[in-house]
């Protein structure tokens, strides 16, 4: 048998990565514009055909904590190209982070909610209540298709009980209510930590009045879940899909018919395995094509790795079909329906870690399977 050098063995075992790498579509790449570290992907599409990519936009390096700002690129051909960066809240060395978008489609206004903390102010310190301040709730708002954005507004209040300490918002878009009670409503997908027993909930918050003012919805009636990700069918009813820390390792729902009022008990989807991460979900209803759940996480129990794009025929109850965007690292995802009415996916990955950059993709029909 003729020897294979190991120069060879290397460049063979080294092609999939280059290939991989070459097709990552990053938007923001760690490193560039002068910050250590991209993450947190939240993206919507305006009523005027823009898309809206937020992240966060870490100063010093990939940490929870310390100088985080809010950045944004638009996009106005269906995400084949980019503005340069804009930065949306900058708060001196202070933490900015968990967009959640939401448009408001009768207005075309875009709201952003968002949270704030002392960037020397850790998660585990305002857990435990060691912090100097604590998680505070804002929101910010574009009349001009996402170019001009307010000065942030505390709701903090409004929205916050007083023995939580831990709170995120999203990250991933809000959704706009389209059923006859509750029409126009704006909802906020969230979640909470109770200061005395330190157990973990997610909550939606909401606004009926095109987000000028916000109050708080329901709690999940039981624990162990954060992050979530929120839907409409068109019956009204709304389903909550969260993260979740059970020994399951795969995803929960809850659902609610009064607007986000009240949530059902818990459910696992045993399709939808997860290792523990922030997932996207999003109603598609469009002209030509059967309606679907689609929904995108990294599908594994054990790793953040394997982007999948799964979608559902029956609001969830069976996951026929998907399509596997990135085998390797990734994270965080956002799903967006686009002006031109296909799918996208705005997601964390990289070759060797998840947090190398925020990659778009464009979703072809024909891949899934």
């Amino acid at each position: 048998m003729k020897k294979i050098i190991p120069q060879v063995i290397l460049f063979i075992s080294m092609l999939p990565l280059c290939i991989q790498a070459k097709d990552l579509n990053f938007i923001y790449k760690s490193g560039e514009n002068g910050y250590k570290s991209f993450r947190i992907p939240a993206i919507v599409s305006t009523n005027n055909g823009t898309l809206l990519a937020f992240a966060e936009a870490r100063k010093n390096g990939a940490s929870d904590k310390g100088d985080i700002d809010l950045v944004l690129k638009r996009s106005s051909d269906n995400g084949l190209s980019w503005s340069e960066m804009q930065i949306v809240w900058d708060d001196a060395d202070n933490t900015c982070g968990n967009p959640a978008p939401v448009v408001d489609r009768k207005t075309g206004r875009i709201i952003l909610l968002s949270t704030w903390n002392l960037g020397s102010d850790s998660e585990q310190m305002i857990i435990d209540g060691k912090s100097k301040d604590t998680r505070r709730i804002f929101v910010m708002n574009s009349t001009d298709d996402g170019k001009i954005w307010s000065e942030p507004t505390e709701i903090t209040t409004d929205v916050k009980k007083p023995n939580w300490t831990w709170y995120a918002t999203g990250p991933v878009n809000g959704i706009q209510l389209n059923s006859k009670k509750y029409n126009g409503r704006l909802v906020i997908p969230s979640d909470h930590i109770e200061a005395d027993t330190k157990k973990y909930y997610s909550h939606t918050i909401h606004s009926d009045d095109g987000g000028f003012t916000w109050r708080l919805g329901g709690s999940t009636p039981t624990d162990q879940v954060n992050e979530c990700t929120i839907v409409e069918f068109p019956s009204g009813e709304l389903l909550l899909n969260m993260r979740n820390y059970n020994s399951l390792r795969v995803r929960q729902t809850s659902r609610s018919k009064n607007g986000g009022e009240t949530w059902s008990a818990l459910k696992p989807d045993l399709a939808l395995i997860e290792p523990i991460c922030q997932a996207s979900m999003i109603w598609y209803d469009k002209k030509g094509r059967k309606p679907f759940l689609a929904f995108s996480n990294p599908a594994s129990s054990n790793s953040r790795s394997n982007m999948t794009v799964r979608i559902s025929y029956d609001k969830g109850k069976t996951w026929k079909l998907k399509n596997v965007l990135h085998e390797g690292p990734s994270a965080y995802s956002n799903l967006v329906i686009l002006p031109n009415s296909n799918l996208a996916c705005f997601y964390e990955a990289g070759i060797k870690s998840a947090y190398e950059g925020i990659v778009f993709q464009e979703l072809n029909f024909k891949d899934f399977n």
